[in-house]
Order: C-alpha cells, then sequence, then structure tokens
C-alpha cells in the first residue's frame, strides 16, 4: 500500500513547493525578476527533491502516463487553492468546468484498455 501511496504524497508536497516557485513571485512583482528566479530556483530545488524520488518509487506500481496524470491533476488541485487563497483570485464555472474535463481525461488514463 505504502508503494501505492508514497508518490502521491510526494507528489502532492513537491506540488506545493513548485507553485510557489512558478506562481509565489506574483505576489510581489516589484521585486527585480532576476531576484525572483533566484529565489525560484532555490525553492524549485525542493520540489525537485521530492519529485525525483515519487517518480522512481512510484515507477515500481504506476505507468509513466499514470504518474504525469497523478502529477497534473495534483498540480490542479495545489494551482486552484495557491489561486484562491494567495492570489485572492476566485474560481469561476468555467475553472471548475475545465478542470473537471481534465479530470475525466485521468480517468480514461487509469481506466485501462478500452474494448473498440
Amino acid at each position: 500500500m505504502t508503494a501505492y501511496l508514497a508518490p502521491i504524497g510526494l507528489l502532492f508536497v513537491s506540488n506545493i513547493f513548485m507553485t510557489f516557485a512558478w506562481y509565489g513571485q506574483l505576489g510581489a512583482v516589484s521585486r527585480p525578476v532576476w531576484l525572483a528566479v533566484l529565489i525560484a530556483w532555490g525553492i524549485a530545488f525542493f520540489e525537485y527533491c521530492l519529485v525525483i524520488p515519487a517518480n522512481r518509487t512510484g515507477y515500481g506500481v504506476y505507468s509513466a502516463a499514470e504518474l504525469k496524470t497523478l502529477q497534473e491533476v495534483i498540480t490542479l488541485v495545489i494551482f486552484a487553492g495557491f489561486a484562491v487563497f494567495w492570489l485572492g483570485e476566485k474560481l469561476t464555472l468555467n475553472h471548475l468546468v475545465g478542470f473537471g474535463l481534465i479530470a475525466a481525461g485521468a480517468f480514461f488514463i487509469f481506466k485501462g484498455p478500452i474494448a473498440v
């Protein structure tokens, strides 16, 4: 069971770091770009320290496509919360429909082969 859950937990935490590295600087646009890049690289280091073990551990129980799909769905969940709570943006029905369609795609990745 740990082999299935550990990659998900690691991807979840790594995506928190990734989201702050990529979008956290939007809350401080007065900061020089070069400084924002250096800070983002520093944050991204910790993201890589988690995502690499997540993918190596997860590849034993998930396919590469499933791992990527997990990462994307987790990213959307983290980003939606980040956009609302950090950036003060509102999620609209369009966002929710779009995220729902991506989740539907994820369903088919995990469903397995479709008989034609």
